[in-house]
């Protein structure tokens, strides 16, 4: 079934949040932009009517990018409706006689994890799982166990090839250019290795706090909300290796390579900071240990990359909201004119949010007689952040069966494997500052390898 486009897309958890906020205008984008015709059928437990259901599309759409009057009206014509209980056959039934001549559904289950063996045995019972495809969110199992036997439980009714592990990350324009920038570029891939590359840092800061996430945070912290994942997949497209051949898994083949070759972290590595302020927050346990900052320093254990250091630092009540990577290169082996030149002179960035640039750090000469420079930086692109929102981008390519931008088992065990060790309270967590840079226990960490570079954001409108 390879490339075959889905005839119905199936959506589980239809009532719920990250339909009204992600999957409502996501399907009015495909509507739009890409002529998508396919009957739509949402599922949930509400005790709700298909009106009610059209009635959430359309607040979801004022709310979150608009209604296009057009494609609205098309998404409400494709737009079914199943109330039933998951754990219910004779809710599946009725969905499959919603489905009607459809053979080859996508379902997509914007639902617990927990759920997710429910749905699917009830979905291979009532003859909804043949030749179907499944796109699961995050979290893919919380350890690297319970992510063996999730996909255990999923392959019990779907081959691998047909499980789309959906991590919107990867569906933005943004991730994806780091990777094209790298290999479109024959500049940039001669000096992408451990002779030339001091250092890389990537940070993902936040500005705000957990706001009214409070109880889902207090469950998983920093480390596994973006790191385990976000994160680790901007370091593979940092740094894996091109691409060969035209098979659409041969990306995945690379990052799993990567992956693989990463040391796994320990508490030496790590340093964990919580905001003063986050055990107030509603639904959080009053002595929380969970992190809202995290800093890691991780080695990649390959010919390519041996002896770089790589450090990756996320958290919330930051000074800026932005997420970039910055390439440090060596400096020459000796400075020509004599200068005490700082390591942080030459580098490349490449900024995620909230705009998309590239930059890099070069050294020019001050006007004058004396042989004497200082750092700028050269902007070599810059635009606003993507226009095709990742979930239309995503929903899209599963249901023509393209794969690329999901993530497989075997890189989301390797992404488990680097981070297990540290899983826990197995360090200590300490307290720092709304506004601040997270704990000074961070720079302590990164050491002669800093210092950090700080993300500086310009002002909306400068």
């Amino acid at each position: 079934m390879a490339n075959a486009q889905s005839d119905a897309l199936v959506f589980f958890g239809a009532t719920g949040d990250l339909a009204y906020k992600q999957i409502f205008p996501a399907l009015q984008g495909l509507i739009r932009d890409e002529g998508f015709n396919l009957p739509i059928i949402g599922v949930a437990k509400a005790g709700w009517n298909l009106d009610q259901l059209k009635a959430r599309a359309k607040d979801s759409l004022e709310h979150h990018g608009g209604i296009d009057a057009a494609a609205f009206e098309k998404l409400i014509g494709l737009l079914r409706y199943v109330d039933g209980d998951y754990n219910d056959e004779a809710t599946f039934a009725e969905l499959r006689k919603q489905l009607g001549e459809a053979r080859r559904p996508l379902h997509y289950l914007a639902i617990p994890p927990s759920l997710f063996g429910t749905v699917a045995e009830n979905l291979a019972k009532a003859g909804a799982a043949e030749n179907a495809r499944v796109v699961v969110e995050k979290p893919f199992g919380r350890d690297l166990k319970s992510s063996q036997e999730l996909s255990a439980t999923l392959h019990q009714y779907f081959p691998e090839a047909e499980i789309y592990r959906i991590d919107h990350y990867l569906g933005k324009e943004p991730v994806q250019n780091i990777l094209y920038t790298r290999f479109a570029n024959p500049v940039f891939e001669p000096i992408w290795n451990r002779e030339h590359v001091r250092s890389i840092q990537i940070t993902m800061a936040e500005s705000f706090g957990v706001e009214d996430r409070g109880k889902f945070y207090d469950e998983v912290g920093t480390l596994l909300d973006v790191v385990q994942n976000h994160m680790l997949q901007v370091l593979a497209n940092l740094t894996m290796d091109p691409p060969t051949g035209e098979d659409h898994d041969a990306v995945r083949d690379r990052k799993a390579e990567l992956m693989r070759a990463v040391r796994p972290l320990t508490a030496y590595s790590v340093v964990r900071g919580q905001y003063q302020g986050y055990r107030s927050v509603p639904g959080v346990a009053p002595g929380s240990n969970v992190e809202t900052f995290i800093a890691v320093r991780l080695h990649i254990d390959s010919w390519r990359w041996a002896g770089v250091p790589i450090y990756i630092r996320a958290g919330k009540m930051l000074p800026v909201t932005c997420t970039e990577a910055l390439v440090e290169f060596k400096r020459p082996p000796r400075e020509t004119f004599g200068e005490l030149v700082p390591n942080t002179s030459a580098h490349m960035r490449m900024r995620v949010s909230p705009d998309i640039a590239i930059a890099l750090g070069v050294r020019v000469k001050i006007p004058g007689e004396r042989m004497a420079g200082r750092d700028v930086e050269l902007d070599l692109h810059s635009q606003a952040v993507e226009d095709m929102p990742p979930y239309e981008r995503l929903l899209g390519d599963a249901s023509r069966g393209m794969n690329e931008l999901f993530s497989r088992q075997d890189l989301v065990e390797a992404q488990w494997r680097i981070v297990e060790p540290i899983l826990g309270n197995v360090t200590p967590v300490y307290s720092y500052a709304p506004g601040a840079w997270g704990p000074e226990e961070a720079n302590q960490l990164i050491g002669n390898d800093g210092p950090w570079a700080n993300p500086v954001v310009q002002p909306q409108g400068a």
